[in-house]
């Protein structure tokens, strides 16, 4: 089960109210900096960029790959480790807008995590040090450290033996 908290919403769908949860300004600069962020060839750069101007998370030598697309209105409850890659294109979101609600979530990648391209992480999910998500694939529940997971469902691929064998 992802861990996300739940905000019940009166009236029209909840993304019709987003600006009473989130500034507008907030909205436009996250949105100005992902775009840059998105197209920065500069690995440095990019991980100055996210925490500095987004105030994410984000351990040494990690990498994002070209595209990459964080959260626009809650970049900061996202935390990634150290030394990990994410593909190129993955999208990782940290709210959901739906009909009669909107819900929030932390998204907690660990170290040394493989992400796939094209990847889709839903809010509320942790994915444990040392992990490796399949291209493609759409996490909408933790995974375990050390696991090789993928596809939509989200199923454990290969689990890795504590004693290294």
């Amino acid at each position: 089960m992802r861990k996300v908290t739940r905000y019940p919403v009166e009236g029209p769908n909840a993304l019709w109210q987003l600006y009473r949860t989130v500034s507008p300004w907030k909205g436009i600069w996250n949105f100005i900096v992902i775009q840059l962020t998105r197209y920065c060839p500069i690995l440095p750069l990019k991980n100055w960029m996210y925490r500095r101007l987004l105030r994410m998370s984000v351990g040494e030598q990690t990498a994002f790959g070209l595209m990459v697309m964080v959260d626009v209105f809650f970049p900061e409850k996202i935390t990634i480790g150290r030394n990990s890659v994410i593909g190129y294109n993955t999208t990782i979101l940290a709210h959901e807008y739906l009909i009669k609600e909107y819900r929030l979530g932390d998204v907690v990648i660990g170290d040394e995590v493989l992400i796939g391209a094209n990847t889709t992480i839903l809010p509320g999910v942790t994915i444990g040090d040392g992990a490796v998500v399949a291209a493609g694939s759409v996490v909408h529940k933790d995974v375990e450290a050390g696991s090789f997971v993928g596809g939509n469902p989200l199923r454990v691929l290969k689990r890795n033996n504590p004693e290294g064998n």
